[in-house]
C-alpha cells in the first residue's frame, strides 16, 4: 500500500506477481511491451483505495480518481454522493470536483433534487458523522443525470458540467 496524504487507515493498492499482467503496449512504442513501474519494476497501480483488517482481508474504500483534494484532505467523491442520498433519497445525485485555486480543489453535486440545499447536505452530513470537507461547494439542478451506454454515470460530462459551473 502507498500511503495517500490526507486518507487514514488505507492507502493506494499496487500489485505484482505472476498472475498480473506483463505489462502495457503504449502509442508511443508501438509493439514493445512494457512492464507496469508504479511504484517500482513490474508493480501494477490498481487505482483502488484499499485498507487491510487484522486478518489481511483488502477492504476496498474507493477510487483513486473518486477522490477529492482539498486543501491537503482527501475526500471520497462516494461520500459526497451518500450524503445527497441521505438529504434527498428519491432523486440522483453524482459528485465531481473543479479546479480551486485556493483550495486545490472543490466539490461538486449534480443532482435532480431541484430543491437540495448545502444547508440540507450540511445536515445530512451531520448525521451520517461525514466531514464539513465532504459537502458538495456548488449544487448544480439538473433534470436528469447523464449516463454512458453501460447505464453508468457519466462522470466525463458531470466534470466538465462541474468545470464549467452549469450543467449545459
Amino acid at each position: 500500500l502507498e500511503p495517500v496524504p490526507g486518507i487514514e487507515g488505507a492507502g493506494a493498492l499496487h500489485v505484482r506477481g505472476p498472475n498480473v499482467m506483463k505489462g502495457y503496449v503504449l502509442h508511443d512504442r508501438p509493439g514493445v511491451l512494457q512492464p507496469p513501474q508504479s511504484i517500482g519494476d513490474g508493480w501494477y497501480a490498481t487505482g483502488d483505495i484499499v485498507s487491510i483488517d487484522a486478518d489481511d482481508f483488502i477492504h476496498v474504500r474507493g477510487r483513486v480518481k473518486r477522490f477529492a483534494k482539498i486543501a491537503g484532505e482527501m475526500v471520497s467523491l462516494e461520500v459526497v454522493e451518500q450524503i445527497a442520498a441521505r438529504a434527498a433519497p428519491a432523486f440522483q445525485h453524482a459528485a465531481s470536483t473543479r479546479t480551486d485555486p485556493a483550495r486545490g480543489e472543490a466539490i461538486v453535486l449534480v443532482t435532480t433534487a431541484t430543491d437540495l440545499t448545502r444547508e440540507r447536505l450540511g445536515a445530512a452530513a451531520r448525521e451520517l458523522g461525514s466531514p464539513d470537507l465532504a459537502v458538495a461547494r456548488l449544487v448544480l439542478h439538473v433534470n436528469a443525470i447523464p449516463l454512458l451506454g453501460t447505464g453508468k454515470t457519466d462522470y466525463v460530462r458531470i466534470r466538465q458540467w462541474a468545470e464549467a459551473g452549469e450543467a449545459a
